[in-house]
């Protein structure tokens, strides 16, 4: 292989580092100023390092968490993306320790207030989130239905339709396996009825892959094989259902009145985001196995809330992306 063969090469493999819509934009001008800089300086670790900084900060603004854009709508719709997304992981793993929870609550009172401020701070929190989500889609499904019947319904086409089947596959299959809650025949008691058993089952039955039985091989594969398949099945359509919303969201061009809305919902996503760590913080900190081991918790809430504190971060800075969108879309504007 030449020697201009073997720079050219090298030139496409640090040019990876970009995404894909920035390569195609920059990426002849970006390879010559690197064939260049070649010939300069054949061996250089620090111009690697820079290649690679610059193309991770490069996607982090592709995907609407770092720095910004030509194009302060585009810029608003990545980081709005992004929001979402954060949000579609914190309500999955909060929803999972949500479900634990009322599986013991139908059974008996637990033993500590902490573990009662939880449960209920938390089942408050997610009938908020539900009421957000029906307040963002609502707009956002008009803006959709009006771009479809435009040029954009080729771009939208394949998001929404990869969300509406992903959607499906859960309601159905959240139905069908929510039968085998293991809170179903609990004991009365006169709190039980906090939250209804049809939602929590279904709540269970979406997350039950939210597991530590994936570290437990043996005690997993005792599992009807149908169970286990929906374990691997759900968090697989639950991927496609963010992806599809994100798709939508980054395509379909909405009102800046729209945006705005949407940004505000993101901030009291944010707030109940932080309401339900907060609350599920106390739970796993303060709680206590409660009656019969019922409300115990393990290793799998403490990376949990882990895991909720990086959705929450991850979610405020989109946040911080938004509104810095916002600002220069209407000064520009």
């Amino acid at each position: 292989m030449t020697g201009a063969a073997q720079a050219s090469r090298r030139a496409r493999r640090l040019l990876r580092w970009y995404p894909r819509a920035w390569r195609a934009r920059y990426g002849e001008e970006f390879t010559e100023l690197l064939l260049a800089d070649f010939a300069e300086r054949p061996r250089c670790w620090s111009r690697a390092a820079d290649v690679a900084r610059g193309g991770l900060l490069a996607r982090l603004a592709t995907a609407g968490l770092a720095g910004y854009q030509a194009d302060p709508a585009e810029a608003e719709r990545a980081a709005l993306a992004a929001l979402a997304c954060s949000l579609a992981v914190f309500l999955t793993v909060g929803a999972a320790m949500w479900a634990q929870l009322t599986i013991g609550w139908q059974w008996a009172p637990p033993g500590s207030r902490a573990t009662t401020v939880a449960m209920t701070v938390m089942s408050a929190a997610m009938l908020a989130f539900a009421a957000l989500a029906l307040a963002a889609f609502l707009p956002l499904a008009w803006c959709a239905l009006r771009d479809g019947r435009q040029r954009l319904a080729p771009l939208l086409s394949r998001p929404a339709a990869v969300a509406a089947g992903s959607a499906l596959v859960l309601v159905v299959g959240g139905r069908h396996f929510g039968n085998g809650w293991p809170g179903t025949g609990g004991h009365w008691w006169p709190h039980q009825g906090l939250v209804p058993g049809g939602v929590a089952a279904f709540a269970w039955a979406c997350t039950s892959w939210v597991s530590s039985y994936w570290a437990h091989p043996a005690a997993l594969m005792a599992f009807p094989a149908t169970e286990v398949g929906w374990m691997v099945v759900s968090p697989a359509a639950a991927l496609c259902l963010a992806t599809g919303i994100a798709g939508v969201v980054r395509r379909v061009r909405c009102p800046a009145r729209v945006r705005r809305w949407q940004a505000w919902l993101g901030v009291a996503a944010a707030a109940c985001m932080t309401v339900f760590l907060s609350a599920a913080a106390c739970w796993v900190t303060g709680g206590g196995a409660g009656p019969r081991g019922l409300f115990h918790t393990g290793v799998i809430d403490g990376v949990g809330l882990a895991v909720l504190t990086g959705a929450l971060a991850a979610g405020c800075r989109a946040l911080q992306q938004v509104h810095r969108a916002g600002l220069a879309g209407r000064e520009t504007g």
